[in-house]
């Protein structure tokens, strides 16, 4: 057994609320050592991963790391939250009892993590000296040392972050025992997996999984659940699952923010990875800041809206991402740079990764080459030769230092003023390219009504989405109706408030299916109209869904599109709006309490539609 006193003391942790805890959960989970990590032992815990097996070289300063075939994705159905207070139920945060969880979790973690070691990571969710670091202070305890790895890359690791807390006690206490991942019945009507966040006690208990945001508890489970819990309690800030970038006018010095949600498969890390079109270049840079999560509170000062991006790195899906799609993320992965994926094919001959979308094809040659679990693709069965090579949640982590265009002030205490506010969903019609909305009511209540397009006909009926409220449905930790109303009084209380609009850039041609708008780096075009509609540099024509830009306003520079698919990408289908308007009547009447100002917003665009039909 270690000497976790000595441990520690070595360590340098003196917060004894810290030591505290971590004497506890190390006899509880009945782990053999203890080991305190800090961002600088990164290098050395590499050399033993490799050592161990746990992952392979991936060329030059890169890894590869494979998970167990049954732990491969997020599941929501095993992620709970808890509190000791049932009006904390919700229609999205799957809650339970804390009196129920946290002892089943004990149970479950009880001697766990026998001969392993548990890993101590301190972590800081926050730029340092943020207005908000007191709420992204936390402390992991993991037996798996791939996710320090992880943890390493996504978040500031240290002692320092938890040494000299104002209150020594305030911090969020993450524990993650892994488990037999081959003896734990995933799937099935004994599923042993559990994924909790006691909100209203700070404390995070995972057990089942070694992968993802089921183990990277700074991330999901503390950057979205639970800071967005504290921001309700607290009333301070909101916490979401937004991208996060910057427009930098290089002709008029004029910087814009913008930040956003976008359900899955909706192009968000796209967006916040794009760079100006190459028509565009010589006037604008874009400036990288997060991708997935952001905290937006009101600065005193000059009563706006900031927002900061709490992660310390990226962990992106690799699929489809390549050249064109998301140069800036190529990059961010080079050789070099200490990226690790996860679940992508493998070649341990050349060293060499592949996933669906690095290239056209896959390589030629198989030899060598072995898919995400760990078969050679040479020996596959003939009905099996089109199966997927990598997973389809394969991974890519890596810190936003190698993002190329990371924004000079990502790490700013105070966070940067937000301009824009934008919620995006994959639609093939109803949704117009961009529009517009000034009012913070009906902004919110768009937010409240985000969806997209069911990913297979077994999820949904055609033409209506899958709601996904500001995007974050899987994430939600208190009710919807008090989370709108403290969207409301957030915002509300800024004396310069951002726009909120609405974007859509995969409207497709009802004949031939072809998208109608390119995408990518020419998603700039709309944002830059929003950003003078904003400072009132355009008008753009008022529709009951919000303002829209005409087509004199859309700077088109280096871009030809059919003049008929520029009218359909700007128009507003008043029929398939009405239909709309419907289901989202029947969407929000399954949250309590909705501010009655998210109602009169609802009649108030259900109204017009009816009058322009």
């Amino acid at each position: 057994m270690a000497d976790i006193d000595a441990v520690l003391d070595a360590a340098g942790l003196r917060n004894q609320h810290v030591r505290d805890y971590v004497q506890h959960w190390f006899a509880h989970t009945g782990a053999e050592r203890v080991e305190v990590v800090h961002a600088s032992d990164d290098a050395r815990l590499l050399r033993e991963a490799l050592d161990a097996g746990e992952i392979q070289p991936a060329g030059d300063g890169r890894y590869y790391s494979r998970s167990h075939p049954k732990d491969t994705a997020r599941s929501e159905e095993r992620t709970v939250v808890a509190t000791s207070n049932p009006g904390d139920l919700g229609v999205y945060n799957n809650w339970r009892p804390a009196s129920e969880m946290r002892p089943l979790l004990e149970e479950r973690m009880r001697g766990a993590s026998a001969g392993k070691t548990m890993y101590v990571v301190p972590y800081l969710m926050a730029p340092p000296g943020s207005p908000l670091a007191p709420y992204a202070v936390g402390v992991e305890l993991t037996d798996t040392r791939t996710v320090v790895l992880h943890m390493i890359r996504m978040a500031r690791v240290g002692v320092e972050f938890v040494n000299d807390l104002a209150d020594p006690s305030f911090f969020v206490r993450g524990v993650h025992v892994t488990g037999d991942l081959d003896r734990l019945g995933q799937g099935t009507p004994d599923d042993q997996r559990c994924f909790v966040t006691i909100a209203d006690e700070r404390t995070i208990l995972h057990f089942g999984s070694s992968y993802g945001g089921n183990a990277l508890l700074g991330k999901i489970a503390h950057g979205l659940r639970q800071a967005s819990y504290d921001g309700w309690a607290s009333g301070e800030f909101l916490a979401e699952q937004f991208m996060l970038l910057g427009i930098t006018d290089k002709q008029t010095g004029r910087k814009y923010h913008v930040c956003g949600g976008m359900p899955s498969a909706s192009g968000k890390t796209n967006l916040a990875m794009t760079l100006a079109p190459d028509a565009l270049g010589d006037r604008y840079r874009v400036d990288f800041y997060g991708d997935d999560i952001a905290w937006l509170r009101v600065d005193p000062e000059d009563g706006r809206i900031y927002a900061i991006n709490p992660e310390f790195g990226v962990f992106g899906v690799a699929k489809d991402t390549n050249e064109v799609t998301n140069p800036t993320a190529v990059d961010a992965i080079a050789p070099g740079t200490g990226t690790i994926f996860t679940n992508v094919a493998y070649n341990a001959d050349t060293a060499e990764v592949w996933w669906e979308g690095k290239t056209p094809e896959p390589p030629a040659d198989v030899t060598g080459w072995r898919d995400w679990k760990g078969r050679l693709v040479s020996e596959r069965a003939p009905e099996e030769k089109n199966d997927p090579w990598a997973h389809p949640n394969s991974r890519f982590t890596t810190t936003l230092a190698n993002v190329p265009n990371i924004a000079p002030d990502f790490d700013t205490a105070k966070g940067v003023p937000v301009d824009a506010i934008i919620f995006g969903g994959r639609t093939r019609d109803r949704e117009p390219l961009v529009r517009a909305i000034p009012d913070l009511a009906e902004g919110v209540y768009d937010g409240l009504t985000l969806g997209a397009e069911a990913t297979f006909a077994a999820e949904g009926t055609e033409g209506v989405l899958r709601y996904d409220p500001m995007s974050m449905r899987p994430f939600m930790s208190y009710p919807e109706g008090a989370y709108a109303a403290h969207w409301l009084k957030v915002v509300g209380a800024a004396t310069e408030q951002p726009i909120f609009a609405h974007v859509n850039w995969f409207q497709r041609d009802p004949d031939d299916g072809h998208f109608l708008w390119p995408g990518y780096r020419d998603n700039l075009r709309p944002l830059l109209w929003l950003m003078r509609l904003r400072d009132g540099e355009v008008t753009g024509r008022r529709t009951p869904a919000g303002i829209v830009p005409t087509v004199e306003e859309l700077d088109l520079s280096g871009m030809e599109l059919p003049p008929g698919d520029l009218d359909r990408l700007l128009g507003v289908d008043t029929a398939r709006w009405r239909q709309e308007m419907g289901y989202r009547e029947e969407h929000l009447a399954q949250f309590a309490d909705l501010p009655e100002e998210i109602w009169a917003a609802h009649r108030r665009v259900a109204a017009d539609f009816d009058a322009e039909a």
